[in-house]
């Protein structure tokens, strides 16, 4: 069944059914009756005429630090989410942390095999510069500010201020602070920022000694929190960047008998299933992760339809999620929740 066909079967013209398959204006009466014959029929349009007449491979290009990250996984579902809405296929490209294999793909699209690119991105080298300054096609970065162009992003300084500050208004004065690359500005230096805004607002001094910087996984945390402790076993409460950190820490914790939260808070961002079914639940701070990839998508269609649209930034807030291993009562609350 070709499209002059199939407008026959619908009772429309041609030029409705394109806008149908293209995410144009389009009366309800008119689009419900497209979706009817579209039920009834099966009718698709070409892949190949569509892009042939439209200059548009209805495609978008995911790129991703980390596969296995469940921040990035639901930023991804967010992003699908809206993309299957819109008739958009998403293509995913995991760079494994390397900036290297990061730049790569970004260099893949000189070739326009896809109409925009989101980037979830942890790190902004003077590659990424170069390649992303001649790109002549959307791109939205997800999870940092980038000048110049789009981006959603978390509020992760005033995420890392929220944790700490919780276990100081506990009464705690020896803090600790287990942190990720500061080449990574959000998860970063961000939070670290959060973390000493916390402790100057209470007057609490940062003590030489009392920072370590982990990797984004557990035998990393668990690693960094010896490091730590061993240094200096007065630490009170030890705020972690990812949930993943605090997990780690919480093992070493619970291998060498330190007692959470007793002996030792601990909090942590991130909000992660793992952290809340922990052997002690993690007092973490939930960002939104799906949304941030609903709105990532969203503006990147915006843009799609509007190549002269102004560069935006959108910061999310976040929610405390207090728990047991700041010594708080586990919420009643639904564990596999986002």
């Amino acid at each position: 069944m070709n499209i002059t066909e199939f407008a026959a079967y619908a009772g429309v013209s041609k030029a409705a059914v394109s806008r149908y398959f293209n995410g144009g204006y389009l009366s309800e009466e008119k689009r419900a009756r497209i979706a009817a014959a579209v039920e009834a029929t099966g009718y698709h349009p070409s892949l190949q005429a569509q892009m042939l007449r439209t200059r548009r491979t209805r495609q978008v290009l995911v790129i991703l630090p980390k596969l296995s990250s469940e921040s990035c996984a639901r930023m991804v579902e967010g992003i699908s989410d809206v993309l299957d809405q819109n008739g958009y296929q998403l293509l995913l490209v995991n760079t494994a942390n390397d900036s290297a294999r990061e730049v790569a793909a970004l260099n893949l699209l000189q070739q326009n095999t896809v109409d925009g690119v989101i980037l979830i991105a942890t790190i902004f080298t003077p590659e990424h510069r170069t390649v992303l300054a001649s790109l002549k096609l959307p791109v939205i970065i997800l999870g940092q500010e980038y000048p110049g162009f789009c981006s959603v992003s978390h509020d992760d300084r005033g995420a890392a201020y929220a944790a700490t500050a919780h276990m100081l208004a506990k009464g705690r004065r020896a803090p600790g602070f287990l942190g990720v690359t500061m080449l990574d500005k959000a998860a970063g230096l961000d939070r670290r920022r959060g973390f000493e805004d916390a402790l100057r607002e209470a007057g609490v001094p940062l003590r030489p000694g009392r920072t370590s910087i982990a990797a984004f996984n557990m035998e990393s945390g668990y690693e960094q929190a010896s490091t730590l402790l061993e240094r200096d076993p007065s630490l009170d409460c030890l705020f972690c960047a990812t949930d993943s950190i605090a997990i780690g820490a919480l093992q070493y914790c619970r291998s060498h008998n330190i007692r959470v939260p007793e002996d030792l808070m601990v909090a942590a961002v991130g909000n992660s299933e793992a952290g809340r079914v922990a052997y002690v639940p993690i007092t973490s701070v939930q960002l939104h992760y799906r949304t941030a990839g609903q709105m990532a998508a969203e503006m990147l269609l915006q843009h799609l339809a509007d190549p002269h649209a102004k560069p935006e930034n959108r910061v999310l807030d976040y929610v405390l999620r207090p728990r047991a291993s700041t010594g708080d009562a586990s919420p009643e609350e639904n564990i596999w929740a986002e």
